[in-house]
């Protein structure tokens, strides 16, 4: 028998932030996991980032997280996603190397101190009561036995209760063809945890030289990379050589394959019973929700630099392995195409991440916290995020701290783990820019800003990293503040907006409202700006951002002035919902279930009406 302080169950994306975190604090942390070859493995796209995601990857960097820099130095393609969009919805995506990716994350943890790196198949949950309430005391684990702690993180992404299909073939497996977690959804149940059955798929796997890359539109990365992590060498990383993406298009003979042999699918068939991605489904689920589209975008994307395998982004299957190759012989430019890995569908256990509180631990076994997939979301990004908070809170509490509670306003992050404690998800959850009713505060550039005093009171972000912050804030201030006041002659500015084609002026202008013009940037108005200091571009990136979208941040700002005063006002847990006079009946069941912490956090309960809020608050009033 073992003891530690921490046990995290996963070596996934969320399993090795949530490892990262406690050790960092010090705690003695076991990480368990079915293969040590499988550390921080990307079994889907081989990718970090990407629409939302990449908001994501900024903000766990802002707190002290890890995926950010791994994916910097693993990096062999970037692209900004939405450029010819606002700045709240561009989004950097790269391509990894995928194996470099999972050895890298691999190699850290081996040499973090603190943490125990084991193989082996966790199955089953010790738990204890006492005083009324059930604890978490560690796991039994196969080969090994008991390992205690005082705190566990589940983080079993798709291998808890796996199953993978392709066609008629159906096995119990994990992502890749390995082992499952094959006991541990039992004893979860037997816990009184609450499980559903979700389901995700991935493409095949295309021989790089069995692919006709003239037929195919080619994809190059963008001319400057700006990296994710603080910790990155901008400069080191701009010199590396990005590898070529591709664009190809289905065509009416794909989708006649597919509509021919739907009957084969097991998405169809009834044999799949979990819940797909409804943001990410597979082709033939495409091919039928959308059977007015004539063809559908796929990306033809490099593993890495030392593979032959191409990962066809958009063609994700369960189809047989017949039919995978005929209708990937359909394709322009894959007419003699190989395939090196079939796309399979898998389904796999998740909990109903209603039972956790917003620091993700459950609510009724203390000392249990869920992260990942394992709550229902999908994605590494998704997975990465919550693994760093569950991992902050586990320490944390084991420390005597209080704990780490992010709020919509504040963070992609916090919209991610508000959404599903609150409501739920009767599907894997993906974060979107549209998710977030404040997303003009929420840029990447400003990720920092934002969450800095998080990650410091986290203890994840150490004096010198606080500091250069701090210092790029105060260059932030500073320059808006100087173009805020600093007023430019007709004579000076006119030049400059003739040559863009902006209507010129008849008076002095302050240099920030030439800059909220739509064709005028900071770096135009130089000419009329002599005296500007030589600023970092992160720095000039924020500080236009700033000025342009000024009057919306101010409204989005004075939103979540107003949010965070009902996030302020808390709700007794013990609070019965049922003895509340002037609640519906409806808002007072769903209030009795949900137990919400906030107001904030009950006002975005479905069912739960403002009317009913307003019931809330003035029954608050008279306990006062």
């Amino acid at each position: 028998m073992q003891n530690f302080d921490v046990i995290v169950v996963g070596a996934g994306h969320a399993g090795v932030e949530a490892a990262l975190a406690c050790a960092r604090r010090g705690l003695e942390t076991a990480v368990f996991t079915i293969s040590l070859d499988a550390v921080a493995n990307m079994p889907c796209n081989p990718s970090v980032g990407g629409t939302g995601k990449g908001h994501l990857v900024f903000e766990l960097d802002a707190l002290g997280g890890e995926m950010g820099y791994a994916a910097d130095c693993c990096t062999i393609q970037s692209r900004t996603l939405n450029t010819g969009k606002g700045a709240a919805v561009q989004s950097k995506r790269v391509q990894t190397d995928r194996v470099a990716y999972s050895r890298r994350m691999k190699h850290t943890l081996e040499n973090i101190p603190h943490i125990s790196l084991i193989q082996g198949e966790v199955c089953s949950l010790l738990t204890e009561t006492a005083d009324g309430k059930k604890r978490v005391r560690g796991v039994v684990a196969a080969p090994g036995g008991e390992y205690l702690a005082s705190a566990v993180i589940l983080s079993s992404g798709t291998y808890l209760g796996g199953t993978t299909h392709v066609g008629e073939v159906r096995r119990s497996a994990g992502p890749d063809g390995s082992l499952p977690a094959a006991e541990l959804s039992a004893s979860l149940r037997e816990n009184g945890i609450r499980l559903a059955r979700f389901k995700t798929g991935t493409p095949p796997r295309i021989h790089r030289a069995s692919i006709d890359f003239s037929k195919l539109e080619r994809q190059d990365g963008e001319a400057h990379i700006i990296p994710f992590s603080y910790r990155t060498d901008a400069a080191k990383l701009n010199a590396i050589e990005q590898l070529p993406c591709y664009i190809v298009y289905t065509s009416a003979r794909t989708h006649q394959i597919i509509r021919e042999n739907l009957h084969r699918s097991p998405l169809f068939s009834g044999q799949i019973h979990g819940t797909g991605p409804r943001y990410c489904p597979s082709i033939e689920d495409k091919v039928v929700r959308f059977a007015d589209k004539e063809r559908h975008q796929l990306f033809v994307e490099p593993m890495g630099m030392d593979t032959e395998e191409m990962y066809l982004q958009g063609f994700s299957s369960s189809l047989p392995a017949d039919v995978q190759y005929e209708m990937l012989r359909s394709l322009p430019g894959f007419e003699e195409a190989r395939i090196m890995r079939y796309a399979y569908a898998i389904e796999y256990d998740c909990a109903d991440p209603t039972q956790l509180y917003p620091t993700l631990a459950f609510r009724e076994i203390e000392g249990l916290y869920g992260a990942g997939q394992f709550n229902g979301s999908s994605g590494y990004e998704e997975a990465a995020v919550q693994g760093l908070v569950a991992g902050i809170n586990a320490a944390a509490r084991l420390e005597g701290r209080p704990a780490v509670v992010l709020p919509r306003y504040s963070s992609y992050i916090g919209t991610l783990i508000d959404d599903l404690v609150t409501k739920g998800t009767n599907e894997p959850y993906r974060i979107m820019t549209s998710r977030s009713e404040y997303r003009l505060m929420l840029r990447q550039d400003n990720a920092d800003r934002r969450l800095v005093e998080y990650g410091r009171a986290a203890g994840l972000i150490d004096d010198a990293r606080y500091a250069a912050i701090l210092e790029k804030c105060r260059l932030e201030d500073g320059e808006i503040r100087r173009l805020e006041q600093t007023t430019v002659s007709p004579s000076a500015a006119n030049g400059i907006l003739n040559s863009l084609g902006s209507s010129e002026i008849s008076t002095g202008a302050k240099l920030a409202d030439l800059l909220r013009r739509p064709q005028i940037t900071y770096a135009a108005l130089a000419g009329a700006d002599p005296g500007r200091p030589d600023l970092p571009e992160d720095v000039i990136r924020t500080v236009e951002t700033e000025i342009k979208y000024a009057g919306y941040i101010t409204r989005q700002q004075a939103q979540a002035k107003k949010q965070k005063k009902l996030e302020e006002k808390a709700l007794p847990q013990d609070l019965d919902y049922t003895k509340i006079k002037g609640l519906r009946l409806e808002a007072m069941q769903k209030l009795q279930a949900a137990k919400p912490a906030s107001l904030g956090q009950a006002s975005r309960i479905s069912g739960v009406s403002p009317a009913d809020i307003s019931v809330l608050v003035i029954y608050l009033s008279l306990q006062d």
